[in-house]
């Protein structure tokens, strides 16, 4: 039934067509439920009239059209039920195929899809990503790095030259004159006395060795 129903583009131009047709009995349906609906009604005008005058037989035959017409428009009713019905099932097994349709669509389009990128390709695909990204990390990690590292000096040469710094600073602060002491303060000498002389100061051996030091340096 459901493959009567679902999956065939004929099989929904005929649904169409269907129900186009149930329209237009409907429509014409309704147009003769009218109609008796009047013939009906004027056999009660009519009925009243032979009332109005005394003829009994020919007011209960027109009564009895109006039943049989009556008949007819309940019958018509029932014949526009079943139309309604039916409509209603053809309109919904038509938005049915509509939404099978389209998610039959949407599978057919994802399994296109699946296709054109499948599992090994993705797995490729990342793999060949991480591969550059490590490469290009490895390449600025190069340039970064700067020429020559600690590794490539010889310690011992190093301690050498240290060695001969200390040597040529120990021998800066030897020939570096000494400071003149300061000043000794002046104190104020009560009047009519002279103040002290300080005794002159004698020079050691290794201050005059020191002088002759610097003479020869100067020249």
């Amino acid at each position: 039934m459901f493959a009567r129903l679902f999956g065939k583009p004929k099989e929904q131009t005929n649904a169409l067509a269907t129900l186009d047709k149930l329209n237009e009995t409907i429509e014409m349906l309704e147009k003769k439920e009218k109609v008796l609906l009047k013939k009906a009604a004027a056999e009660v005008e009519k009925a009243k009239e032979f009332t109005r005058a005394k003829n009994k037989r020919a007011a209960i035959q027109c009564l009895k059209r109006k039943k049989l017409y009556e008949q007819q428009i309940e019958q018509l009713g029932n014949f526009q039920l079943r139309i309604h019905d039916q409509m209603i099932m053809l309109e919904g097994a038509k938005a049915t195929t509509e939404t099978v349709d389209a998610l039959r669509t949407g599978a057919s389009a994802m399994k296109a899809m699946q296709k054109a990128t499948n599992i090994d390709d993705v797995d490729k695909t990342m793999d060949e990503i991480n591969e550059q990204t490590e490469n290009m990390k490895q390449i600025q990690e190069a340039l970064s790095a700067p020429i020559g590292s600690a590794a490539d000096f010889d310690e011992d040469e190093l301690e050498a030259e240290l060695e001969e710094l200390e040597g040529a600073e120990l021998e800066a602060e030897l020939l570096t004159p000494a400071t003149t002491a300061p000043a000794a303060p002046v104190h104020s000498v009560p009047s009519g006395k002279q103040p002290l002389r300080p005794a002159a100061h004698k020079n050691t051996a290794e201050e005059d060795e020191l002088a002759a030091l610097q003479a020869e340096m100067a020249l």
